[in-house]
């Protein structure tokens, strides 16, 4: 699977925002799928331009306060900063600080779309969250 440009997508403000990172084969395979529903969606490089600390709070309301569903837990930074003992007993704003100020901790792609949000790409939560294919016109 080739790399993803991050100039071959609409950059335009759009109701979908989709962070990802161009060496994630997982991001890849996210933005393959959305691009198959037809859906417009924002896509930002989450390395460079990491989900902004507001956006990080409605995504854990929508995972009900799971602050551990995201973060990229296999990912360097994740080991190197020994945040698998560290999380549990971190305080959610501090979590939340961390994820805002390091786009190589926050799970991949994080979507954001109206009123829902999914982390990672699992096809079935991503339909039940809403992001199947329009409807052909």
């Amino acid at each position: 699977m080739g790399r993803m440009r991050f100039d071959n997508f609409k950059m335009e403000r759009l109701a979908m925002k989709v962070y990802a990172y161009t060496g994630c084969s997982t991001c890849a395979k996210a933005l393959a799928y959305l691009k198959s529903t037809r859906r417009s969606f924002e896509l930002l490089p989450i390395r460079e331009k990491p989900p902004t600390k507001a956006e990080l709070r409605t995504m854990l309301k929508i995972y009900q306060g799971n602050v551990h569903k995201l973060f990229n837990t296999s990912g360097k930074d994740y080991r190197e900063g020994r945040l698998g003992e560290r999380l549990s007993g971190m305080d959610p704003e501090e979590a939340l600080d961390l994820l805002a100020s390091n786009g190589n901790l926050v799970k991949r792609p994080f979507v954001l779309a109206g009123n829902t949000g999914v982390v990672g790409f699992r096809l079935e939560e991503w339909k039940d969250k809403g992001l199947r294919p329009l409807p052909k016109v």
